[in-house]
């Protein structure tokens, strides 16, 4: 029997449970959301939902935006408004916006999974999802496969989050990254707080357009306006983290990643800022921590060609080969905080566990299966 079909925030989407989770997949598009996570007794559902999710739009609409929740992968990431060498793809990619096919359905003693497919025609070839529960986990476990195509191609994952309405009530932290680099445009009907092109270090002093210093680690902030900046990851690293620590609310966010396939990470400072349709000034106090090998969120082309990134040695875009499938896997993960706990400063993997770190000197172990990111 096929599996049935809920309308969850305005889309058909299969559902997925285990003891600790239950998730939401979206047929249009194979957005990753609602979640909600169980901790002592509580649930968490940290991700955003669009709040025009319910609403009639338009048919020009893209079916990304009609969708929008969650995490969903890209393949293009970004916006592709221009063509490259005749493909003209949607934006963030038909993976983000055509309909995938449930193929399998595992269900055992400790594993709960869901497998798609999707297969594309801009350039033709064929996609697999796979989104995994593990008993015990609080913990997503996502494996795209991608077979068929050959070519560059920029790539990447989209978690979306939404935080409280005290100022700065979520703290920031990455893995180390070489700079970081405010975007030159990222919507010119937006308005903008931070310094157009501007590089920095430290996430907590970041230049603003008005000539001050932006504190990036505390969010939210800077009501009113959109900001993108990209920090360039190190790729020797063994892993890479981006973590969101909300202390009144007691608990992290994490997510894994191999820093050789996912180079860089995006983040995206939605506060407001979009006043057309259908943002509407009400996409607010949501944060993108996206995972990417991608030119910003321009798309294929500014991806592909050369730019100020790849120039200087940062890979913008994967090479695909038909004859070697390109496997991306990703983990987020929530997790309870004790009293004390400020800012994850270090997350380190051991046998079936992650421990974060946090400034204060505080610790905390989330059970995970360490060997997925490198399968």
């Amino acid at each position: 029997m096929p599996m049935k079909l809920h309308k969850v925030a305005g889309q058909p989407s299969w559902s997925l449970a285990s003891d600790q989770v239950r998730a939401f997949i979206t047929r249009r598009g194979g957005h990753l959301g609602p979640v909600a996570f169980s901790l002592s007794e509580r649930k968490i559902v940290p991700f955003s939902v669009a709040p025009w999710a319910e609403e009639r739009l338009p048919r020009s609409t893209p079916s990304v935006l009609k969708a929008l929740r969650g995490d969903f992968f890209c393949c293009p990431f970004g916006g592709n408004e221009r063509p490259w060498r005749g493909e003209k793809h949607p934006p963030h990619g038909e993976t983000a916006n055509a309909d995938w096919t449930l193929e399998k359905e595992k269900h055992d003693e400790n594993v709960q999974s869901l497998q798609f497919s999707l297969n594309a025609q801009v350039r033709p070839g064929r996609i697999e999802k796979e989104i995994a529960l593990r008993n015990g986990h609080n913990a997503l476990y996502c494996r795209h496969t991608i077979s068929g195509m050959s070519g560059p191609m920029p790539l990447g994952h989209h978690a979306m989050l939404r935080f409280p309405h005290e100022s700065g009530s979520g703290r920031l932290s990455t893995s180390p990254f070489v700079f970081g680099k405010v975007c030159d445009i990222f919507d010119p009907e937006a308005p903008s707080a931070l310094k157009p092109g501007a590089e920095f270090t430290r996430l907590d002093r970041v230049p603003t357009a008005s000539g001050g210093w932006a504190d990036l680690s505390r969010y939210p902030a800077r009501h009113g306006f959109d900001d993108l900046v990209m920090l360039m990851g190190k790729p020797n690293l063994p892993f890479a983290w981006t973590a969101v620590t909300f202390p009144r609310q007691r608990y992290v966010w994490f997510a894994l990643k191999n820093p050789s396939v996912l180079r860089s990470t995006i983040l995206w400072f939605s506060n407001g800022g979009r006043r057309y349709a259908p943002w509407n000034g009400r996409h607010e106090r949501i944060m993108g921590l996206e995972e990417v090998t991608s030119y910003f969120h321009y798309g294929l082309a500014e991806s592909v060609r050369k730019n100020p990134l790849n120039q200087i040695g940062f890979p913008t875009a994967i090479a695909l080969s038909k004859s070697h499938p390109l496997t991306v896997r990703y983990v987020m993960a929530v997790q309870s905080i004790p009293a004390g706990f400020d800012v994850v400063s270090d997350i380190r993997l051991r046998d079936g566990h992650a421990v974060l770190h946090a400034r204060s000197g505080k610790q905390v172990v989330a059970p995970l299966d360490t060997s997925f990111i490198y399968g």
